[in-house]
């Protein structure tokens, strides 16, 4: 089975009206001879707050070095988000494998009138691939209520009840006390309900659990939670306190009701085992969560929060509140679902300045109309409609200041919709022959007879990206008019899901297709600009006078360790390292990249004062030389001394594990490398699946590169680093050198970094494997790299001038 014909398999499940109880998941569950036993699990329900409390207590769990699964919902982008092991996601060939080995049993279920619904069957697929990938425990995010909840199929070793406020009153309860008798029903067997209810709730979690522990602000909760205000833009400081022990920390989620999560989340990672408290404070440190109260900007300051009824509204008025005196007009961008109570809503949000009402890209979604009449109605001084997500932020934001706050709210969907602005990548592909076309149309899941009737006419320029189905019919309907071709994925069966499309054409049908873009519905105007952004029409890059803005950059190794795979020890004393900076500077080098301690594998890690010890010297030796200076290190405290001393970037191979590091780099405004890293150092036995090493890495390596500019840096300072070497084969990695290019898709530069690595023991290059080394960089620089990470300079800058040589001799005098 092919994955576009799993994810239809799946969406198309939908149809079937959810129903109560767990008997049916048990029923698929054994069908696949339940393969989720052996797992331990925790259950995370409540009306607010589980996706976030989900997430902390997953990367709590990832910190103490568990691993760990993580089930939730809904999803963003791509179904497969929903899934995840050890923060990535479910592969595409376990999808269709488990879409495969299910079909026949739920069309044999539905032909008797029981159809397992969407949900059950999702969460089957999580539970199947939680013991397929034999995690240590897995986090799951209770869909409605608890009691008949999907995931109540489990026997959790944890749980928890968030929050209870009155919601699927039709289906879990009339009351908050019989909601949150319902939700309470994920209490484990031999352990503490933990809960952040109050009042009747409260009382009510208590009569149906029996033994709670309580989170919350008052001296008798059993974990005391309190709530320090924002530290920076995109963080808020939190104090936890339990039974000996406590947590002083940083979370990436603003707003009080968060510090109630992380209490909640702290208690449960303390149930299911042993953490230590500085492993505690990283984890809820690293526990980023999309679209809950998410800052993507500061001028003028962008929010996204998925508050979707008046409760969640409520607590994301205390929020804003925390920038009154920052800001100045309030510009809301607000899509609800029409079973929400939008007058509601409304009446909890502080009276905006101006909203733009807009209707989500599903069924279910509110017209735009009815949405204004609402805010209409609070008081709000302006109300325009636009009946797509992306076209109503795109309306905000022209029409705010710098000194403004935008807020995208209504729900999860329009949350999703608007954030496309800053994740959706349009990837160029390099195609040379038939072959390399029949791949880019698989790569988007395009049916066969798909890709034979155009694999022909992918010969111009072809780009790959990612629309909704109705964005994807329009893109097809005008590329075809112009006499270019848009080839859509198997998936476009479901109108509520994106899809990727690979749009195909000379430049010259590329700029007429964004001139018939502008203006036009559905989000498209925006895409136009972004095409034009990908393909270089009518654009001008930033220039802040880097040396890899004109061309291939040299960044040459110097590792001033004992250990390091190539060259340790050779460099280690003070006096051997500025020689070798000297001779790099003189062989023509553009960066040195000065490293203190080794990522090979079983390398051992070293304090945060040795490694200064280290570094520092020898960069306050060479600061005055002729090229600029990169501390490799993956501690923010390291990078910081670095810079003090007078190096010029940040290369952190650990892909931002340490989550203050952007904000250093943001705080002195220095570049900073950014490295897909499985694991730093690596793991010689990791087996990674990917199903296309490219655009997962450069899935993968979105996240990062957003999280750097959410804390301040601009694309053109977050460098991305594909990591050749982590966590790939070696077939992986050549493929990852011949598609340099495809990594713009993050309008970020690229450096690679193949030097001498083991990749090179594919092609026979197993002793001195310069030579090797030396036409990768040729390859890389070919390929659109504007940096090469290289120990030996002299050779590889001379590959550097004669590839620039072959594109343009007139650079060089003879």
């Amino acid at each position: 089975m092919d994955y576009h014909e799993a994810a239809n398999f799946l969406f198309d499940l939908r149809r079937f009206r959810p129903k109560p109880g767990t008997e049916s998941t048990a029923q698929l569950l054994a069908h696949l001879d339940d393969p989720h036993e052996g797992v331990e699990y925790v259950q995370v329900a409540g009306s607010n707050g589980k996706g976030s409390t989900a997430r902390m207590t997953e990367r709590a769990l990832r910190e103490a070095g568990l691993d760990v699964g993580l089930y939730t919902s809904p999803h963003f982008d791509d179904v497969r988000e929903r899934v995840r092991v050890n923060g990535r996601k479910i592969p595409k060939s376990a999808v269709a494998t488990y879409a495969d080995s299910v079909r026949g049993y739920v069309t044999d279920r539905a032909a008797d009138g029981e159809a397992p619904t969407f949900f059950e069957v999702m969460t089957g697929l999580a539970l199947w691939h939680f013991g397929r990938e034999h995690v240590d425990v897995a986090v799951l995010e209770v869909g409605i209520g608890g009691k008949y909840d999907a995931t109540s199929v489990v026997d959790p070793v944890a749980s928890a009840v968030t929050s209870v406020t009155l919601e699927h009153t039709g289906i879990i309860g009339e009351t908050i006390e019989e909601i949150a008798r319902d939700k309470a029903h994920v209490a484990p067997d031999d352990a503490p309900l933990v809960t952040a209810t109050t009042g009747e709730a409260l009382d009510a979690v208590r009569a149906q659990a029996g033994e709670v522990r309580t989170v919350g602000e008052t001296n008798d909760a059993d974990v005391r939670v309190e709530y320090g205000g924002r530290t920076n833009h995109t963080e808020a400081a939190v104090s936890l306190t339990g039974d000996e022990w406590s947590v002083e920390t940083e979370i990436p989620l603003l707003g009080e009701y968060q510090a109630r999560n992380a209490g909640v989340a702290a208690a449960l990672a303390r149930q299911v085992t042993d953490l230590s408290e500085t492993e505690l404070a990283r984890g809820l440190r690293k526990a980023d969560w999309p679209g809950r109260f998410e800052v993507m900007g500061r001028d003028p300051v962008v929010v996204l929060d998925g508050a979707h009824n008046p409760g969640a509204c409520e607590a994301l008025a205390e929020t804003l509140a925390e920038f009154d005196g920052e800001t100045d007009e309030f510009h809301l961008v607000f899509g609800a679902m029409h079973d929400k109570d939008l007058r509601g809503m409304a009446a909890a949000l502080p009276t905006p300045d101006r909203v733009v009402a807009c209707q989500p890209n599903l069924d279910r979604a509110e017209d735009e109309a009815v949405v204004a009449r609402a805010f209409e109605e609070s008081g709000a001084d302006e109300v325009l409609t636009r009946n797509s997500v992306e076209g109503a932020l795109e309306n905000a934001l022209d029409a705010a200041s710098e000194d403004d706050l935008v807020l995208v709210a209504g729900s999860l969907f329009a949350v999703a919709e608007a954030r496309s602005r800053w994740t959706r990548a349009e990837i160029p592909k390099r195609i040379r022959n038939l072959d390399d076309a029949r791949d880019a149309l698989e790569g988007a899941d395009v049916t066969d007879p798909g890709v034979w009737r155009m694999r022909g006419k992918a010969v111009h320029r072809v780009l790959k990206t990612r629309v909704q189905v109705r964005q994807a019919r329009y893109l097809k309907e005008e590329m075809l008019s112009l006499g270019g071709e848009c080839a859509v994925s198997g998936v476009n069966e479901q109108d509520e899901e994106n899809v990727d499309v690979v749009l195909m054409g000379t430049l010259a049908q590329f700029k007429r297709l964004a001139a018939k873009l502008d203006d036009q519905p559905y989000g498209l105007s925006v895409f136009a600009d972004e095409l034009r952004e990908a393909l270089g029409i009518r654009t001008e890059t930033e220039r802040r006078g880097y040396p890899w803005e004109d061309a291939t950059a040299v960044m040459g190794i110097l590792n001033v360790t004992p250990d390091s795979f190539h060259d340790g020890g050779r460099y280690e004393a003070v006096e051997d390292a500025v020689a070798r900076a000297e001779q790099m500077v003189e062989a023509g080098v553009d960066i040195i990249d000065v490293g203190g301690e080794s990522t090979r594998p079983g390398a051992d890690e070293i304090s945060v004062e040795e490694e200064i010890e280290r570094v520092v010297p020898v960069i306050e030796r060479i600061a005055d030389l002729d090229a600029m200076l990169s501390i490799d290190t993956r501690k923010a405290a390291v990078g910081r001394a670095a810079l003090e001393a007078g190096a010029d970037v940040l290369n952190d191979v650990s892909g931002l594990e340490d989550p203050e590091m952007r904000f250093v780099a943001a705080e002195y405004d220095a570049p900073l490398v950014v490295m897909h890293s499985i694991d730093a150092p690596v793991v010689p036995d990791r087996d990674v699946e990917y199903d296309d090493v490219v655009e997962d890495v450069i899935d993968e390596l979105e996240e990062q590169v957003l999280l750097a500019e959410k804390a301040g840096l601009d694309r053109e300072q977050i460098i991305v680093d594909p990591g050749l070497g982590f966590g790939k084969s070696m077939r992986e990695n050549f493929e990852l050198l011949g598609r340099t290019d495809e990594f713009h898709a993050l309008e970020c530069p690229v450096l690679v970094g193949h030097s001498h690595k083991s990749m090179f023991g594919l092609v026979g290059a197993e002793e001195d494997r310069t030579a090797a080394t030396v036409a990768g960089t040729a390859i890389a620089a070919e390929r659109g790299a504007d940096i090469v990470r290289v120990h030996d300079v002299e050779e590889n800058v001379e590959a550097v001038r004669a590839v620039e040589a072959a594109d343009d001799p007139d650079r060089f005098e003879e």
